[in-house]
């Protein structure tokens, strides 16, 4: 692994290798928006990894919320990840379509739940296809695992925090949603929602860090938190359109060494669901 790589990036090469090695997990994080004409489910179906176990952001959700995919409960994670024969020690590889998209909203969880080895691998099935390597139809059939969570509520904010952080600016926030939805020039995906941004937020667009679904080098990464104008000595929290993306910034942020930062899992599908909550529009 290069010097100047996130360390929790990892290549196809390296995945391939360790295919049915002991306590090797690997994660299909596949999800799309309808906008995207793709079913994780149904390419997960059709060709996987092999080994590879389908991670539904959809089911393993808190149901209760009202909003898309937000973090389950310990008790529900660790019942459903059990069930696909992964263990808390092992070790976890997530990957996705293309590359660097839903992927790390799933690392993003397995460790805000407890488990410390969690990788996210470059180029996506994607890549992984392009380049020709196995692939499998069949669905495993993993013996059920045991994972012993150690939550960590303090990495989620709420939209109570979220709202006290818009007031006070006591973090930075970084939102990962495209352009034209921040700065309100663009209708939000999901009807009846207002867009813009909250104020005082910067636009990260989950797409930057990345070219062809690799993620981009921790140089190239610090200088996008630059360009956005987000100190990286001073805590952050992350939004997007409903708590996916957003994992992105997340990720790079852990990369560059960045711990102060948390996650806020309603996102734009609370914050600009809503008619009491303050929103902008424009570039700043």
């Amino acid at each position: 692994m290069s010097k100047d790589k996130s360390k929790f990036v990892v290549s196809a090469d390296w995945v391939e290798k360790q295919l049915g090695a002991p306590e090797f997990r690997i994660v299909d994080a596949a999800w799309y928006l309808p906008a995207q004409n793709r079913n994780g489910a149904a390419e997960y179906a059709s060709g996987h990894i092999p080994g590879a176990v389908f991670f539904d952001q959809d089911v393993i959700a808190d149901h209760s919320s009202g909003l898309p995919h937000t973090v389950p409960s310990p008790e529900f994670f660790a019942s459903e990840v059990g069930k696909l024969g992964i263990a808390d020690t092992d070790t976890i590889v997530v990957y996705d379509g293309p590359g660097i998209f839903t992927a790390p909203r799933v690392w993003w969880l397995f460790r805000v739940m407890g488990a410390k080895n969690v990788f996210v691998m470059d180029g996506g099935l994607d890549g992984w296809k392009k380049e020709g390597r196995p692939l499998q139809t069949d669905l495993p059939e993993p013996a059920p695992a045991v994972f012993h969570t150690n939550f960590n509520p303090y990495a989620v904010t709420s939209f109570e925090e979220m709202r006290g952080i818009v007031t006070t600016r006591a973090r930075q926030v970084a939102d990962a949603r495209g352009p034209g939805r921040f700065t309100g020039e663009e209708a939000e995906p999901r009807a009846g929602m207002r867009s813009g941004h909250m104020p005082g937020a910067k636009n990260m667009p989950s797409g930057t860090f990345s070219v062809d679904g690799h993620f981009k080098d921790l140089n190239e990464l610090r200088g996008l938190f630059e360009e956005a104008g987000i100190d990286l000595s001073k805590p952050v929290v992350t939004s997007c359109g409903s708590g996916v993306t957003a994992a992105i910034i997340t990720l790079a942020l852990h990369s560059l060494g960045h711990e102060d930062n948390t996650l806020y899992d309603g996102s734009w599908s609370q914050w600009g669901g809503r008619d009491d909550t303050p929103v902008v529009t424009g570039k700043d």
